[in-house]
């Protein structure tokens, strides 16, 4: 058989040389344009309509169907108060100087706890984690602890520590510390095996593998049980500070809510229920949603939300 027949032309193999060359380039520059595509950051109005505008229609219906409900006498003006009766409650604090203080009471107690939270679950969640005998015990204790009401540590928390900033911090403790630990373990369950190989291949192990390899690849599960465990705190120290208090413990969100009910004054009781909202949703957008958003962008996964 000759050359000829066994192998193509120059000419030939130019020509299929140029095509796949050009088929190529055709698939780098669609990859290019889905790319840019997805990168391009969004307008003005864009934002304004896909972020701001639904959060706002969504509060003026809300209040439209309460000042709706409180204008056909649904039930006795004590029962139901208007959203005017309860912005004076709010015009008063803020006249007589209250306000910031009471909420920052709260907060401040909230987010250091939580914190505190943090740095206590973040080591108990690798260490269940990655011991298969204490995960074995621990587990389902963690799982039990946070199933559990956290208003049930309130009156045990009295008795052991008192009436005091002691008690409020054991009970977020007890609160969230299971919820933080629990998300960690999830989001460690979620990484890829060969992960975990490679890096053990690159030397990554113990500390250092727990820092560049576990806490990565778990990040989602783990900003997950964050999210999670400030929602714990934040209602532990809610039950805490309507049940337990003292002039020593001062007035927070908690407490102004059971001294309105206290009084009997539906307006401020709806206040307080409207300031405890505002401040964990303001937590949450303000913190939690940037910090997801730059985990899912760094992930290449904001696109697809």
């Amino acid at each position: 058989m000759s050359s000829t027949d066994t192998l193509p032309a120059a000419g030939d193999r130019a020509v299929r040389r140029d095509g796949a060359g050009a088929g190529l380039d055709t698939l780098g520059a669609g990859l290019d344009a889905l790319e840019a595509a997805h990168t391009q950051r969004a307008s003005f109005g864009q934002v304004l309509k896909k972020k701001v505008l639904p959060p706002i229609l969504g509060i003026v219906l809300v209040v439209g169907a309460w000042q709706l409900a409180y204008s056909m006498h649904l039930t006795s003006p004590e029962k139901l108060p208007s959203p005017a009766d309860v912005w004076h409650s709010l015009t008063v604090l803020w006249d007589e100087g209250t306000l910031f203080s009471i909420v920052w009471t709260s907060l401040w107690r909230g987010v250091s706890g939580f914190l505190a939270a943090v740095a206590i679950g973040t080591p108990i969640g690798l260490f269940v984690a990655q011991v298969k005998p204490v995960r074995a015990a621990i587990g389902p204790v963690l799982a039990g602890l946070q199933s559990l009401p956290s208003v049930a540590w309130v009156p045990a928390a009295v008795i052991w520590l008192g009436i005091n900033n002691s008690a409020m911090y054991a009970v977020i403790l007890l609160g969230s510390v299971p919820s933080i630990a629990n998300g960690l373990i999830a989001g460690i369950d979620q990484v890829p095996p060969l992960t975990l190989r490679a890096g053990r291949t690159l030397g990554a192990s113990g500390l250092r593998g727990a820092r560049h390899v576990l806490l990565p690849g778990a990040l989602p599960g783990y900003l997950a049980g964050l999210k999670q465990g400030w929602a714990f705190s934040w209602r532990a120290l809610m039950a805490a500070e309507l049940i337990a208090s003292s002039p020593e413990l001062g007035i927070g969100l908690g407490r102004y809510l059971q001294n309105q009910r206290e009084f009997s004054d539906m307006p401020g009781v709806m206040l307080g229920i409207l300031l405890i909202f505002v401040v964990g949703v303001a937590i949450d957008l303000l913190f939690f949603s940037p910090l997801e958003r730059r985990v899912l962008r760094s992930r290449g996964l904001l696109a697809a939300r």
